[in-house]
């Protein structure tokens, strides 16, 4: 199997089948602590961690039934409590689905996800449930007009997870509506309003509200501010950075658009079809990133705060691109469009901490993460083409 038919599922309309299921809260309504896990040793993950994936793989069975396309390969990644991490790449490249198999929306079959230290990947039967009873991971989706259901109000949608596990009364869920629209900087009153009457950024609120009433632990929020204008983007992307610090909330934050997360993230993950290529801090990768795609896609962003960017001309290779299903077996994702791809890059290269970080809190998967950009300097640019940027 080659990567050639790695595919994603980003625009799987999932808003009103999921949002209620993940909605579900307990009986008791709020976590009076942080997510334990369902088992009798629950607790912090050892390292601090909030959300911890390991050699995470996803694959769906083509028409037929009899292969099946590898969407996810060996993704590792974290999120601590209190902390924004954005996910980044181009369409196809997985974002979706990963944040799919993080949630439990969609089966892994292979890797681990850990949450407060407690596998959830493998949860089965009473434990599932119990799981998303507590409401610990919450979905917000890109769309909030399509996510909010248009023939219930604000209100009762928000509520609808509370309602369902039978959490208080009908007036203590009302109060708690209430208070989640408080949270996201809404007047209490837009609860009585359809999603209709109330505007695009009004409705992004609504569905930040939904996903805060339940006192989660982990946000995952797929292309929050797409839908919206730029000051309604601005105005979410700045009440995703005050929950985060006034709740201790995970944030994991999908996006195409590296300008979304340049105010507000921590860290960055960059996937190339279903591989993770880069993961560190999102201003050191932003102003000098260690993996080619990396470099590639700053490049084709159309701003990035003035940052010392490399053309994007310079990055594509000298000539014609191969074709991706040419790609060979254990062969580099990127090579078929590196420009400083050699015969090292017939194999998948090994995740490694960057030179100057040795910690591993900057880690990236490329044979020629040190050296590239010394033949980039030296290296005419070839002429440019816009089928090879990324979109």
């Amino acid at each position: 199997m080659t990567h050639a038919s790695l595919t994603d599922t980003s625009h799987t309309d999932t808003s009103h089948t999921d949002t209620t299921e993940l909605a579900d809260t307990s009986q008791s309504g709020v976590l009076a602590q942080p997510y334990a896990g369902p088992g009798e040793s629950g607790g912090p993950d050892p390292a601090g961690t909030l959300l911890r994936v390991e050699g995470l793989g996803v694959s769906f069975a083509q028409p037929g039934g009899r292969r099946r396309v590898r969407v996810l390969d060996d993704v590792a990644l974290t999120v601590r409590a209190g902390e924004i991490v954005g996910i980044v790449g181009e369409t196809g490249s997985g974002k979706t689905t990963l944040a799919r198999a993080i949630a439990g929306l969609t089966a892994p079959d292979r890797g681990r996800v850990h949450l407060a230290g407690e596998d959830i990947a493998g949860l089965r039967g009473r434990a599932r449930r119990r799981f998303r009873r507590v409401g610990a991971i919450q979905f917000i989706f890109q769309d909030p007009l399509r996510s909010l259901d248009p023939a219930l109000t604000v209100g009762t949608s928000i509520g609808e997870g509370l309602a369902i596990a039978g959490s208080g009364s009908r007036a203590q869920r009302a109060e708690r509506v209430a208070d989640a629209l408080r949270q996201v900087g809404l007047d209490p009153a837009v609860a009585g309003r359809l999603p209709a009457q109330i505007s695009g950024g009004q409705r992004q609120r609504a569905s930040i509200a939904r996903a805060v009433i339940s006192d989660p632990a982990l946000l995952l929020c797929d292309e929050p501010v797409s839908a919206l204008d730029a000051s309604n983007r601005n105005h979410i992307l700045l009440l995703l950075d005050e929950l985060r610090q006034r709740l201790s909330v995970g944030i994991a934050v999908i996006s195409h658009d590296l300008s979304t997360l340049a105010g507000i993230a921590d860290r960055v993950v960059v996937l190339y079809r279903g591989r993770v290529v880069e993961d560190g801090p999102i201003a050191e990768v932003f102003a000098r990133p260690r993996h080619p795609y990396t470099a590639l896609l700053i490049a084709s962003a159309p701003d990035i705060h003035g940052r010392d960017r490399h053309a994007a001309a310079r990055l594509r290779p000298v000539g014609t691109s191969r074709d991706p299903a040419s790609r060979r077996t254990g062969e580099c994702v990127f090579a078929h469009r590196c420009r400083f791809a050699t015969d090292a890059c017939a194999e998948t290269p090994p995740r490694r901490a960057a030179t100057d970080h040795p910690g591993g809190d900057w880690v990236v998967a490329c044979h020629h993460a040190d050296t590239w950009r010394d033949e980039l300097d030296t290296a005419p640019a070839p002429a440019a083409s816009r089928k090879d940027f990324p979109t």
